[in-house]
């Protein structure tokens, strides 16, 4: 029933929201260039790597030694408008219709931080990754990693489509408030270490 209601209401996002998407598109591809997209591998479904798609919101210049600027210093100010509404998770709407992502489930992160996580915070992955999650309504990037580990946990343990259609509404309401898009003296979440556990 999950996988139903991902793939309906994915296509209807998709259909209803093309004209947006084709109109920020078309200025990510004036102001940053190619490419449009955003691709990076991330972990999905029990650690199984997958292509994550994003609208590109940053530049990608480097400093002199060729590491890159930091987030901050490279997301524009197109990008920080696209993030405002979260219009660069439209992307992936694709990904749940490919089957990789769920539309509610934990945040798809880096997998660098594989490595990192503790026995219980490996439980994250128990459940397919999700667009929109309980600890996006719960504080999004404004929260420590470990809150939102504790969040998505009790979510990979409870889900149902009950919890998943709160998480929704929940969701569009943040949205419109624009809440918790960045972590304080982070253009969006710092990088997480590990925690003393995971050490």
């Amino acid at each position: 029933m999950k996988r139903l209601v991902d793939v309906f209401l994915s296509i209807s996002i998709l259909i209803l929201f093309s004209p947006i998407f084709l109109i920020v598109a078309g200025g990510v591809r004036l102001q940053l260039g190619s490419p449009i997209i955003f691709k990076q591998q991330r972990p999905g479904l029990h650690h199984k790597p997958f292509q994550l798609y994003k609208l590109r919101t940053m530049i990608n210049e480097k400093e002199k030694n060729g590491v890159l600027l930091t987030d901050e210093e490279r997301l524009t100010a197109l990008g920080k408008w696209i993030r405002k509404y979260s219009l660069d998770e439209l992307p992936q709407f694709i990904n749940v219709l490919k089957g990789e992502m769920s539309i509610v489930g934990p945040r798809p992160l880096l997998m660098e931080y594989l490595p990192l996580y503790n026995e219980e915070q490996l439980l994250r992955h128990t459940v397919k990754p999700g667009i929109t999650g309980w600890a996006q309504v719960n504080g999004r990037n404004a929260i420590t990693w470990e809150e939102k580990f504790k969040l998505d946990i009790w979510y990979a343990k409870n889900q149902n489509l009950l919890l998943d259609s709160r998480i929704l509404v929940l969701t569009f309401i943040k949205v419109l408030k624009r809440e918790g898009i960045t972590q304080q003296g982070s253009a969006t979440m710092t990088k997480f270490h590990g925690t003393k556990e995971a050490q």
